[in-house]
């Protein structure tokens, strides 16, 4: 059983550790920190809390670094999640606020989880496989050439050219969208891509072949992208704690870059808005991460699920600054969608 002044001694371990990246001995807890007791009564304290594996030697004689059980232990009991400044609290509603659309605030999101953290920053996209068609939007570009736009509840937006084999007038064009809007309108995207299936079918003979070829356009894009994928930045940051890692770096790089691995952790993690929950080193070895540690939140999207955002680093991190910055732009993120 660890005691009070043990976990306080497991923090300061932590806090000096990940400051300096030097194992941490008794001698310069005394001097750093005010325990109040000798060296000795320090040593018999980390002599406990490296028989609870909370803390290990890397070399024979030298000071103790902490294990994933003492980050964890620390993340569990005694993080403390600092708040933001009123700078970067500033930062992040300007930063944030400046965005036009889903991806554009997605991509500011994770450049500014990056810089605030310093660790990889990864931002889920709302699940399109639960979002519902808002508006479909038919522009006009020449005679034959026609726009076709999917938005979505999510704050999605799909959009792209179709050819056209006659020319459409625009009132041609209003009449298609009006109706389109009225049979998909709060549609799933499963069922808007079957409702155009059949869609041609419901108008004169004249204009089934426009019909076709707009739903065969739409059919695509309703059902683009619905896997779930991840917006990632900050990779360099990796590189640059490369001595964190016994190994290459190169795994971690790949997973990211993969993303499944990602995905399916992120799925295991708890997702409440506000909240903010980490996985630490072995924790994570089934998806080959084994060595870093991911901290995350959710936050909600305008079609009401929630989605994840986190960082990615070595299990050496500030854990504090990261959950406090992480929780802190979820936050905002979910203010920002939901005034979309």
């Amino acid at each position: 059983m660890v005691s009070e002044r043990g976990l306080e001694v497991l923090r300061v371990i932590v806090q000096d550790y990940v400051a300096s990246r030097e194992p941490v001995g008794s001698k310069s807890i005394v001097e750093r920190h005010s325990f109040g007791v000798s060296a000795a009564t320090i040593r018999n304290d980390m002599a406990l809390l490296e028989d609870e594996e909370l803390i290990a030697a890397p070399h024979t004689s030298s000071g103790r670094v902490p294990t994933d059980k003492g980050y964890r232990v620390f993340v569990d009991q005694l993080a403390d999640l600092r708040p933001l400044s009123a700078a970067q609290r500033h930062a992040i509603e300007t930063f944030l606020g400046q965005s036009a659309d889903l991806d554009d605030v997605l991509a500011r999101t994770v450049r500014l989880l990056s810089q605030l953290t310093n660790q990889v920053a990864l931002v889920q996209y709302p699940s399109l496989a639960t979002s519902r068609v808002r508006h479909i939007e038919l522009v006009p570009l020449t005679p034959t050439r026609v726009m076709t736009v999917v938005i979505t509840d999510s704050g999605r937006v799909e959009q792209r050219q179709v050819d056209l084999s006659a020319p459409a007038d625009e009132s041609v064009l209003a009449d298609v969208r009006a109706r389109i809007n009225a049979a998909l309108g709060g549609a799933g995207l499963s069922d808007a891509a079957a409702r155009l299936s059949t869609l041609a079918e419901d108008f004169p003979p004249e204009r089934r072949s426009l019909v076709a070829e707009i739903a065969t356009a739409l059919t695509e894009q309703v059902l683009a992208n619905r896997q779930d994928k991840l917006v990632m930045a900050g990779a360099a940051n990796l590189a640059r704690t490369e001595q964190d890692f016994t190994g290459s770096i190169y795994p971690v790089l790949e997973a990211i870059e993969e993303q499944v691995a990602l995905l399916r952790l992120f799925a295991e993690m708890e997702v409440d808005p506000g909240g903010v929950s980490a996985r630490i080193g072995r924790e994570n070895e089934g998806f080959g991460l084994g060595e870093t540690s991911v901290v995350t939140s959710g936050y909600s999207s305008p079609g009401g699920s929630v989605a994840r955002l986190g960082v990615l680093g070595p299990t050496r991190m500030d854990y504090s600054n990261n959950m406090a910055a992480v929780r802190a732009v979820a936050r905002y993120l979910s203010r920002v969608l939901g005034d979309a």
